[in-house]
């Protein structure tokens, strides 16, 4: 059976969307572990907060790249077989 080489595409918004879910729950993690390891929530937020606006933009740009590559493409570079 041949491998689809055809582009998914996804919309800006799925992946503008997808960003933001994972930054929330990412972002989270990083505010609970910087108060776990300063003690102080002023501090916490502080960090969760350029870590969410910078790695928001980051996993987009990710997201948006990934897309260029044929579907199918990443498969063959490693020669996995899609049984």
């Amino acid at each position: 059976m041949g491998v689809n080489l055809e582009k998914f595409d996804e919309s800006k918004a799925r992946s503008l969307l997808k960003a933001f879910s994972w930054r929330i729950i990412a972002t989270l993690t990083t505010i609970t572990i910087a108060y776990f390891v300063t003690g102080k929530t002023d501090l916490a937020l502080s960090i969760g907060g350029i870590e969410f606006f910078t790695k928001f933009f980051i996993y987009y740009i990710h997201e948006r790249a990934w897309l260029l590559a044929p579907k199918g493409s990443i498969r063959n570079i490693f020669s996995i077989k899609n049984d």
